[in-house]
């Protein structure tokens, strides 16, 4: 029998997947003590302050420990998995993951790895069901609650059963679904282990899980059936009353950092915000005509999109509102390029991507970049340096029927614009009250840097564009 070498096994420790992050949560191991793993096989994944992000392990070798579970936060630079690289090890020790250690199965089923069934020859280990004790220190290891307090019995149906589970036993593995998936199922308090997966190789997707909501949707006849907001917009949604007093939810990750950005940028900049309506009629019509237009063909073309080439436009035409202010050298730095943010509500939270250069884009690469941006926020996939060397953003607020708002700054931007609801409105138009689409704009700036005449120039370019899209031609 081969004895394992301390020097045979490598620690591979929390790395700072962002710029200058201190910690970061593992929410799901792919790997097992005892799998063999390669040189750049994803091992985890983690939620930093910024996003979640995949982590590949940088050797060859076999699993030897996990040191923490699902679940935990962790400082970046500790330990968080080690492996043996000698080749000859023995048998795997337990991970401080698991509350026991789990025999090997044939046959084993493919993991979710990110967004998609793995493609890795790494096999996973069945989980046990909870027929087996489990103590409760270790329930980090199973992060969705079944929403009753307790692990109680096990679903009649399983949501994918194995094919090679034996007929007398009654396995409940872990359900297979995308991390925004778990994510609504934990606000909407539904267990995962009793919803029937419709997804490709047993995936649970968002059809189902509301599915399985639906039934506790409205408990008492009299009330009405709330409407479900969109996936990507999904509120946490608060259990019905009787169930609990109070829902105490965790700040962390992506929320939290948000939140200190949040309150850094109100109590350092100091904010101005000036709102401006204006008739968008013909700015519509021009965006029902570009639908038709060869060049978008497979693009989303929507008043968003007139509206950042119109703000793009008013920035080159008054460049100094595209600037940071830099406190420690006492210094204004004006930016030459603008790297566009589109704040997105994510399950996740509030991000704000930018298109990179989105200065030197012609419109249909404008739109290209933005429905891309769109796509992989909602997906969870946006990366750490896509929300990273923003100089001015977009906030749309109209897509939930709001006019306007007070926008706070993106921390370490000049400008934000906040787009209102479009609506058909009573309008003076050539010395008549006509109906008009109609849109309020409201653009805060931070006051340090830019004044008032600065900040009003902007805005009203803004708007003198979108009443007459002809300028994105006459000014350009």
């Amino acid at each position: 029998m081969t004895t394992m070498t301390e020097a045979s096994v490598r620690e591979f420790k929390m790395p700072d997947v962002g710029e200058g992050l201190t910690e970061a949560e593992i929410l799901k191991w792919y790997v097992r003590p005892g799998d063999t793993v390669t040189d750049g096989q994803v091992v985890c994944e983690v939620e930093t302050a910024k996003a979640a992000v995949e982590l590949p392990i940088p050797y060859d070798g076999v699993v030897h420990a996990l040191h923490f579970p699902e679940g935990t936060t962790v400082d970046v630079g500790t330990s968080i998995i080690a492996v043996d690289v000698g080749g000859g090890g023995a048998a795997a020790p337990q991970a401080p993951a698991e509350p026991a250690e789990e025999p090997k199965q044939e046959g084993r089923r493919p993991v979710l790895v990110g967004y998609g069934v793995s493609a890795s020859a790494t096999k996973r280990r069945p989980r046990k069901g909870p027929e087996v004790p489990v103590q409760p220190a270790s329930a980090a290891v199973q992060p969705e609650p079944n929403g009753h307090g307790g692990q109680g019995t096990p679903a009649p149906a399983a949501p994918a059963p194995a094919a090679h589970a034996p007929a007398t036993a009654v396995p409940q593995r872990r359900p297979l679904a995308k991390p925004p998936v778990r994510k609504l199922a934990k606000d909407l308090g539904v267990d995962l282990a009793t919803v029937t997966p419709t997804g490709p190789d047993g995936i649970v997707t968002r059809q189902d899980v509301h599915a399985a909501a639906a039934p506790t949707a409205a408990p008492e006849p009299a009330a009405p059936t709330p409407v479900a907001a969109p996936a990507a917009h999904a509120p946490a949604a608060v259990p019905p009353y009787g169930t609990a007093r109070e829902t105490r939810v965790p700040v962390k990750g992506v929320r939290r950092a948000t939140a200190a950005a949040m309150v850094g940028s109100a109590f350092t900049a100091p904010h101005v915000t000036e709102f401006v309506t204006v008739d968008v009629t013909r700015t519509m019509k021009l965006v029902e005509e570009l639908k038709e237009d060869t060049e978008f063909a497979g693009l989303r073309v929507n008043a968003l999109l007139l509206v950042a080439k119109a703000l793009l436009v008013a920035i080159r035409r008054n460049p100094d509102i595209n600037a940071s202010w830099d406190e420690a050298a006492q210094e204004i730095v004006l930016k030459h390029y603008v790297n566009l943010g589109i704040a997105a509500a994510t399950p996740r939270g509030l991000i704000v991507p930018n298109i990179k250069d989105a200065h030197d884009k012609t419109l249909p690469e404008l739109a290209a970049s933005l429905g891309e941006l769109v796509a992989t926020a909602r997906e969870g996939r946006t990366s750490p340096g896509a929300m990273q060397g923003g100089t001015v953003t977009i906030t749309n607020v109209g897509v939930f029927g709001v006019d306007t708002g007070t926008p706070i700054l993106n921390p370490g931007e000049s400008a934000i614009l906040a787009v209102g609801a479009i609506k058909l409105q009573p309008w003076v138009h050539k010395g008549k009250v006509k109906p008009r689409q109609v849109m309020t704009l409201a653009l805060s700036f931070d006051h340090r840097l830019v004044d008032g005449e600065l900040g009003s120039k902007v805005l009203a370019d803004v708007a003198a564009i979108l009443e007459q899209p002809k300028r994105l031609i006459t000014w350009a």
